[in-house]
């Protein structure tokens, strides 16, 4: 009986918050994945996912990106939003929209605000960027691209492209593309290219499972 008491006591200190679907309360609904501490106010990290998740299943959101890294255990100290694209390209508006619910709802850090993407969403990403500069401390953007119509509003914010030089459905010159137009504007600005050797189009989202992506865009925060 003693054992099962101390049982029932400790158990709770070791629950895990898994990630929760919001529905219907922006137009992209979005799993919400929360830090395991919260003390007053705390990052966002959103996570734009690629083409394939696209759709009306939520759950597809799962299977690949952070939401996989947090299954495997991975501890992401920040609040973690992954909306789902219905179809199309990702919208900055509607992105901003979920960013402007995690503010009214949630004790969010607005000087530490970021978003990262892969594949389509990279573009979305960078579109995100170049929209909303003011709100997006840092971004990382893998197997992507942008419009060069948004490169002069994205020169203040830290970016990071990551792209692989085996990746064939994706090019690596959609992210030497970008850069070139961001660095056109102010040959100064706060980014820079990683080209993974032998990375493919799908093998670099292995990176959204390992700590030192979000520890680069943690390090950074608005003034």
């Amino acid at each position: 009986m003693r054992l099962l008491i101390l049982l029932s006591c400790v158990i709770p200190l070791f629950s895990i918050a898994q990630p929760r679907a919001i529905l219907d309360k922006t137009t992209y609904s979005f799993w919400l994945n929360e830090p395991k501490i919260v003390e007053g106010v705390n990052p966002l990290i959103i996570f734009l996912h690629g083409k394939s998740l696209s759709g009306t299943n939520i759950d597809r959101v799962k299977r690949y990106g952070p939401l996989k890294g947090v299954e495997k255990g991975l501890d992401i100290p920040a609040y973690l939003v992954a909306p789902q694209l219905p179809s199309g390209p990702w919208n900055a508006d509607k992105i901003d929209e979920i960013v402007s619910y995690m503010i009214d709802n949630y004790n969010i850090d607005e000087r530490r605000i970021y978003v990262t993407g892969m594949s389509l969403g990279g573009y979305g990403t960078m579109k995100y960027v170049g929209k909303y500069p003011s709100r997006v401390a840092a971004a990382i953007a893998l197997c992507g691209g942008g419009e060069s119509a948004d490169a002069c509003a994205s020169t203040t914010v830290p970016i990071k492209l990551i792209h692989g030089d085996k990746d064939f459905i994706v090019p690596l010159s959609e992210s030497k593309k970008i850069m070139r137009a961001i660095q056109a504007c102010d040959i100064g600005a706060p980014i820079e290219l990683e080209v993974v050797k032998g990375g493919t189009h799908g093998s670099v989202e292995d990176l959204y499972r390992h700590i030192e992506l979000y520890h680069w865009l943690l390090a950074h925060q608005k003034e």
